[in-house]
């Protein structure tokens, strides 16, 4: 009988070719060499644009190594491509990482010491990005704090060792707009560091565009915290309170001199301020509802395509 397989390592793609190759080959030699560990690989495509990606995980599935490649029918986002590959695993420990080669899989082996941990994240001693990217990241780490209840002692990552019951916990776990951080959060509490190497990008260009990093914004934001609607609570209570105060300063200031044209500015002023407030609230409201609504119908965080399993006894 073929041995247990230890480790499952989860790729999501988009676009990938080249680097897809060189991380196949590179996973091969620390899993056989270094950790001397059965392992199996599973490659998600989220409908990669580019013609080239399927077929290159097609010639790699016809390797003789333990990978399965599956292929998602549109682009449902990372989050929903890691899910995939969550649902297909069968290792004792899950490695979650990037397809572009920036996370080393070298590093894997690091990961791996504080196993006995339910969530393992590699921290990143110095990142290769520019400092627009930078400064988001900071700024998204103290969110992580504040709406997911990260440990404060802890930075959040995408390269991920996790253990299998974390993952069961995960999937069990029905939530329309998914965010794969907020869910290992809720999860466990049991997370540590792991110091690894960030890699520059050598292959291809990053897959999020400025659509898609606002998107992912408002998911993190209002799928896993009511921030923005106490945020408009906390204005509508304070454009009431300057509308009393107003009313009140106008109410007095009438005894005491004549006004030219009364109420016109104030009138004004307040008009296009509750008007827009209103208008922003009701557009917060639809998003929290049409979220419900989805959530409601159970739609699915991903469909698959295609799905290639290893027959490959290790």
């Amino acid at each position: 009988m073929p041995n247990p397989i230890q480790y499952s390592v989860v790729v999501p793609v988009y676009n990938s070719t080249d680097s897809l190759i060189e991380l196949s080959d590179r996973l091969e030699t620390v899993f056989k060499e270094t950790l001397k560990a059965s392992y199996e690989v599973i490659f998600v495509d989220d409908a990669s644009p580019n013609p080239e990606t399927w077929p290159t995980l097609q010639k790699l599935q016809q390797l003789p190594r333990n990978i399965s490649i599956v292929q998602l029918t549109r682009n449902f986002g990372k989050p929903g491509a890691v899910l995939c590959g969550f649902s297909q695993v069968q290792g004792k420990f899950v490695v979650m990482m990037d397809d572009d080669l920036q996370h080393f899989p070298e590093d894997i082996p690091h990961l791996a010491q504080k196993k006995n941990h339910d969530i393992v994240i590699g921290h990143f001693k110095k990142k290769e990005h520019g400092w627009a990217k930078r400064v988001t990241s900071d700024m998204k780490g103290w969110l992580d704090s504040v709406l997911l209840g990260k440990p404060k002692h802890v930075s959040n990552g995408a390269f991920v060792l996790l253990k299998r019951e974390v993952v069961d916990a995960v999937l069990k776990l029905q939530v329309a707009y998914p965010y794969i951080s907020a869910l290992l959060f809720f999860v466990s509490k049991d997370v540590v560091n792991v110091d690894v190497r960030h890699g520059k990008r050598t292959y291809g260009k990053t897959g999020y565009t400025l659509g898609k990093l606002v998107g992912q914004f408002l998911n993190f934001i209002i799928n896993n915290s009511s921030l923005l609607l106490r945020g408009v609570a906390v204005v509508g209570m304070l454009f009431s309170t300057m509308s009393i105060v107003l009313g009140i300063y106008y109410f007095v200031r009438s005894f005491f001199q004549v006004v030219n044209v009364p109420g016109w500015t104030s009138m004004i002023v307040v008009m296009l301020f509750s008007t827009g407030l209103i208008l922003f609230a009701l557009g917060v409201i639809g998003e929290y509802l049409i979220r419900i609504i989805n959530g409601i119908e159970n739609r699915p965080s991903y469909i698959v395509r295609h799905k290639r399993t290893s027959n490959y006894d290790k």
